[in-house]
């Protein structure tokens, strides 16, 4: 699981590091014809700007998100459950990144934005977190538990997947 995590930071941080040096606000280029341009921006809200003007509202709320999803990873009964947090704290790890260390000023930073979609512009985390949400809500659907119940050991297929997150 957090192999996973810093893969998805990892990843997501070195695509913003590119975004910035090599794209210059309101450029554009195009990367597949129709479907997705390159354009840089920088969000000081949540999805679509909204909050824009409460950008610390969001930096607790990625904190508490992160500090939730590492104390729900403690408790895994499936690979299933491992992959999904992973996925889930490598993107808000990230975004949390942003807001603490961009500018304009640290718990008041900007999250870095060039993947343009048409709708909307977001990043390599936003990818991550929209597909652990999806992931999560089929293992809820399945009836996959999250939590295993006092005393009851995790099952032999989730060990590999747990053991770097201990």
């Amino acid at each position: 699981m957090l192999t996973l995590a810093a893969v998805v930071l990892l990843v997501d941080q070195l695509t913003k590091f590119w975004a910035v040096s090599a794209l210059s606000t309101g450029e554009s280029i195009t990367a597949i014809p129709t479907l997705i341009r390159f354009r840089l921006l920088y969000n000081a809200g949540a999805a679509f700007s909204i909050g824009s003007g409460a950008t610390w509202v969001f930096t607790l709320a990625t904190a508490g998100a992160v500090v939730g999803i590492l104390r729900a990873a403690r408790r895994l009964t499936s690979r299933g459950w491992a992959l999904v947090l992973g996925t889930l704290l490598g993107g808000t790890m990230s975004h949390l990144g942003d807001r603490l260390f961009r500018e304009p000023g640290f718990a008041r930073g900007h999250v870095v934005d060039f993947i343009d979609y048409g709708p909307f512009v977001g990043n390599v985390a936003d990818i991550a977190l929209v597909c652990g949400c999806a992931a999560l809500a089929l293992l809820c659907l399945r009836g996959v538990p999250l939590a295993k119940t006092p005393g009851e050991e995790p099952s032999p297929d989730v060990s590999t997947a747990l053991s770097d997150s201990t």
